[in-house]
C-alpha cells in the first residue's frame, strides 16, 4: 500500500458544495473530511458529505453494465454489447415514431454534475424531444414559474443577502437541515446565528418547530396557506401606508393591481385559515417595512401546496413593497457575470428551453417550465397510446417511483416502454424496471465545475476540481455516452448528425469538445474571468484549479441588478400577470371533512432524498423512518409513541410508526420523504434499515399524492405534497 495523499475537492451532495479534503491509496477513497482552507465551508462538512466515501466504495454499487433478463434479474454485459443494444433499440423507436418518443429524467444529482447536464440536455434538444422531466417538478419548477411572470425570465431567483441581513423571514424552509436550496450558503447555520449576533433577528414560519425554528423566533401555521400570509402583510403595507409607492413604481408594474388583489385578505380574514394571529401578522408586516435590511426567503414548504406558483410570486412582491428587493442586505440577484447577461436571457426565454409555456404537456395540457414537463405525468405519458407517447426513457441519477406521486403506477408503467436505460450507482427501485443499468462515475471520479449554483451563491465564488480517483470498475461519464447515442442516431436526424460531426471532427484535431472545455470557456466569460487575456488577472480553468480550495470573486452580491435580469419592456416587474390573478381564485377550495389532518414533509440530517440510505456510517446508531405528530391529536385517536399507524389519503395509505412530539402544530403530520425501499433495488442495507420498524424499508410517503392532472398545480404542473388531507388510525402496538 502507497503512502496515503491527500487531494482538495469539494461536496457536490446539496448546494453549499462545501470544501472537502480526500485522502487517496492505490487509487482508492479511503475517507474525507472538511477543508480547513475552504473560504466559505471553512472546516464545516455535514455527515451525509464525510460519509461519501461509503456511497464510492459500497459493495453494493453498481460498477458494469447490466441488462435485464425476463425474469427481473440482471446479468453483466459488456459495454460493447449494452451500446449496441441501446443504439439498435433507439433507432428503432426514433424510425418508427420520431425523436418526440424519446425523453429523459434527471434526478437531484444530476444538477451537480455539468457534462451530464449540458450533454444530456443537448441531447433531448436535438432530438426534439417534449419528454424532458426532472426532480424539479417536486421541489422547484414553480420557483421558476413565478420568476417568469415577474422578471420575465425564469432562471431570475432572487437570495436573501445573508451577510447583511438585519431581519430574515424563513417560510416553508429549514435550512439547518438542507443547508440551503436555490441559495449557496456553506455554514449557512452560522450565517443565521450570526443575524442574530449583530442584533438581528430570524423568523421561521413553518407548521413544524423545525431544526431551524428551535433555534430562533418559531412562527407557526397551517399548512398551504402560506399565500393567504402573504397577501395580508401585503395589505397591512397599502393600509398602513407602509409602501413607497413612488420606489415601487420605479422597479414595477401593476402596483394597483396588487392592492386590490389583497384587499379581502386583512390579517383579520386570514387567522383563522392561517392560525397566524392578526396582531403578529400586522407586527410582521410593520417590520419588513420598517426594518432596512429585511428579506423574506421561502422554498420547499411554500412551492408544494395547490397555489405554489402565487406564492412563490407573493413572497418576492412582500420583499418589492417592503422595499427590500435588490438592495443590500434585502432579496438580491446574484450573477454568471457573462457579457449582455441581459441579452442572453431574452434569447434563453424566447427558445422556450429555459421559459414558460413554448410546449404543454400532452398529457393535461401543462406549460413546459424551464424546458421541463411535469414529471407526476411521466407514468401516463408512458401509457396513453397516440403521437407523441413516450416509448425510450433514460433515467439520469434518478429514482423517480420513491420521488413522484403514485410510484407504483410508474414502475408499472416503465415495464411498458420500448427502451428504459438508467445510469446510477445503484440499482433502485426505478430502475429494477429498466432495460439497462449503466455504471456512472462518483462525484469524485470525475472533473467538475458546477455552473448551475453560480448566480445563487450569496457569496460569489468558483471552485473547480479534478478526480480524486479514477473512475471506479467500468464507469463510464455520462456525457460520452450520450456522445455515443448521438453518433448511434447520426444517420436519422440531421441535428443528431452535427452533434456527432462536432465529436468526431474536435477528437481528430486533437482539441476534444469535452465538458472541461466549455466549463474553461464559461469561467472565462463568466464572473471573475480573464475574457481570454483581456484580464490578466481573471481566472480560467487552469488558474481555478491552481486555487484547489476555490476562490471568492467578489465580497458580496451587488444591488442594482434588478434592471439586468427583468427582460420585460421597461426593464419592469410585472405585479399582476394575469395567470397570477387567477390563481386567487383557488384559495379558498374545501377540505374534506372526513379527512381531518394535514401532511407535511421533511428532511432529515442524515438522509438526502432516496440514495443515502445504504451508507453504514448514516445508519449508525439505527436508523427510524416514522410520522410526527402532536400529543393532542395521537390522544384522540388512542395512539402512543412507538405505535404502528396507518396513514390514508383520498389517494393511497401507507404504515409506518409514529413519534409523539410537541415540535409540530395540531392537525398537522409530518412525514420524511424518500423512503420505501422495497426489496425491488440492489442496495441491502437500505432495504434493511427500517425492518424493525414497519416490516419494509420505510414507507413511501408519495403514494398519499395524487398523480391525477386533475390534482396537479395549473402553472407549473407540481404535485400537492403539503397540505394534503389524511388521517391517522392505530394499527398495532409493537411487538
Amino acid at each position: 500500500m502507497t503512502a496515503p495523499v491527500d487531494k482538495t475537492t469539494f461536496c457536490r451532495i446539496c448546494e453549499p458544495m462545501c470544501g472537502m479534503i480526500a485522502t487517496v491509496s492505490d487509487g482508492r477513497l479511503l475517507r474525507l473530511r472538511p477543508d480547513p482552507a475552504h473560504p466559505l465551508s471553512e472546516g464545516y462538512a455535514c455527515p451525509k458529505g464525510i460519509a461519501f466515501s461509503d456511497i464510492v466504495n459500497d459493495d453494493d454499487r453498481v460498477l458494469h453494465p447490466l441488462r435485464r433478463r425476463p425474469d427481473g434479474g440482471f446479468d453483466r454485459v459488456s459495454w460493447d454489447s449494452a451500446m449496441s443494444e441501446i443504439i439498435a433499440r433507439l433507432r428503432k423507436v426514433h424510425t418508427e415514431h420520431g425523436g418526440e418518443s424519446i425523453g429523459g429524467y434527471l434526478g437531484n444529482p444530476s444538477v451537480f454534475n455539468t457534462g451530464l447536464m449540458i450533454w444530456s440536455g443537448l441531447f433531448f434538444q436535438m432530438l426534439g424531444s417534449p419528454h424532458i422531466y426532472s426532480s424539479n417538478s417536486q421541489d422547484a419548477n414553480n420557483r421558476y414559474a413565478a420568476s417568469h411572470f415577474l422578471y420575465g425570465n425564469a432562471l431570475a431567483v432572487p437570495i436573501p443577502d445573508i451577510e447583511r441581513v438585519e431581519l430574515l423571514v424563513v417560510v416553508g424552509a429549514n435550512p439547518v437541515v438542507s443547508h440551503g436550496s436555490l441559495m449557496s450558503t456553506p455554514r449557512v447555520r452560522d450565517k443565521l446565528v450570526g443575524i442574530r449576533r449583530r442584533g438581528g433577528r430570524v423568523v421561521v414560519i413553518d407548521p413544524r418547530r423545525t431544526e431551524t425554528a428551535r433555534e430562533f423566533d418559531w412562527m407557526p401555521i397551517r399548512p398551504d396557506t402560506d399565500a393567504l400570509l402573504m397577501l395580508s402583510l401585503i395589505n397591512v403595507m397599502f393600509a398602513e401606508g407602509l409602501v413607497d409607492l413612488r420606489a415601487v413604481a420605479a422597479k414595477a408594474t401593476g402596483v394597483a393591481a396588487i392592492e386590490k388583489l389583497s384587499a379581502p385578505y386583512p390579517p383579520e380574514a386570514t387567522e383563522e385559515r392561517t392560525g397566524v394571529p392578526a396582531a403578529t401578522a400586522r407586527k410582521l408586516a410593520r417590520d419588513l417595512a420598517g426594518t432596512s435590511r429585511a428579506a423574506v426567503y421561502g422554498r420547499v414548504g411554500t412551492c408544494l401546496g395547490r397555489n405554489g406558483t402565487l406564492t412563490t410570486a407573493l413572497l418576492d412582491i412582500v420583499n418589492l413593497l417592503a422595499g427590500n428587493l435588490d438592495s443590500v442586505g434585502g432579496s438580491m440577484f446574484g450573477t454568471m457575470g457573462f457579457p449582455a447577461e441581459r441579452a442572453i436571457a431574452r434569447a434563453m426565454q424566447r427558445s422556450g428551453g429555459f421559459g414558460w409555456g413554448a410546449r404543454t404537456s400532452r398529457i393535461g395540457g401543462f406549460p413546459q417550465v424551464a424546458g421541463q414537463a411535469p414529471a407526476s405525468l411521466m407514468a401516463k405519458e408512458i401509457t396513453t397510446p397516440g403521437p407523441g407517447q413516450l416509448r425510450a426513457l433514460f433515467l439520469c441519477a434518478g429514482n423517480p417511483v420513491l420521488s413522484v406521486p403514485n410510484g407504483a403506477e410508474l414502475a408499472k408503467a416503465l415495464g411498458q416502454t420500448d427502451l428504459c436505460v438508467s445510469f446510477d450507482l445503484y440499482r433502485n427501485e426505478t430502475n429494477a424496471n429498466a432495460d439497462f443499468i449503466l455504471p456512472a462515475p462518483s462525484m469524485y471520479e470525475r472533473p467538475d465545475h458546477v455552473l448551475m449554483f453560480q448566480s445563487l451563491y450569496t457569496t460569489p465564488f468558483k471552485q473547480a476540481t479534478d478526480p480524486v480517483i479514477a473512475p471506479m470498475g467500468e464507469s463510464r461519464a455520462e456525457w460520452q455516452v450520450f456522445n455515443e447515442l448521438a453518433g448511434g442516431l447520426a444517420d436519422l436526424s440531421p441535428k443528431m448528425r452535427a452533434m456527432a460531426f462536432v465529436d468526431r471532427v474536435s477528437r481528430r484535431l486533437g482539441r476534444p469538445v469535452d465538458p472541461q472545455r466549455v466549463i474553461d470557456g464559461l469561467i472565462r466569460m463568466g464572473q471573475g474571468g480573464d475574457r481570454f487575456g483581456i484580464r490578466r488577472r481573471g481566472l480560467n480553468l487552469a488558474r481555478l484549479r491552481a486555487e484547489p480550495s476555490g476562490v471568492v470573486v467578489a465580497e458580496h452580491l451587488r444591488p442594482g441588478r434588478l434592471r439586468t435580469v427583468v427582460t420585460h419592456r421597461g426593464r419592469k416587474v410585472k405585479l399582476d400577470a394575469p395567470e397570477l390573478v387567477e390563481e386567487c381564485g383557488r384559495l379558498d377550495l374545501d377540505e374534506p371533512a372526513d379527512l381531518p389532518l394535514l401532511l407535511i414533509g421533511m428532511r432529515e440530517v442524515r438522509s438526502e432524498n432516496t440514495w443515502q440510505h445504504n451508507s453504514p456510517m448514516l445508519l449508525r446508531g439505527g436508523r427510524s423512518h416514522t410520522a410526527r405528530m402532536h400529543p393532542d391529536d395521537a390522544d384522540a385517536r388512542g395512539v402512543a409513541d412507538g405505535d404502528i399507524v396507518s396513514v390514508r389519503s383520498a389517494h393511497g395509505e401507507i404504515v409506518l410508526p409514529i413519534t409523539i412530539t410537541a415540535d409540530i402544530s395540531p392537525g398537522v403530520v409530518a412525514i420524511p420523504h424518500g423512503w420505501g425501499h422495497n426489496g425491488s433495488g440492489g442496495w441491502t442495507r437500505a432495504n434493511d434499515a427500517a425492518r424493525a420498524d414497519s416490516g419494509t424499508g420505510g414507507a413511501n410517503v408519495n403514494q398519499l399524492i395524487s398523480s391525477d392532472p386533475a390534482d396537479l398545480e395549473r402553472l407549473a404542473g407540481m404535485a400537492r405534497m403539503n397540505g394534503v388531507p389524511i388521517e391517522v388510525i392505530a394499527h398495532a402496538r409493537p411487538g
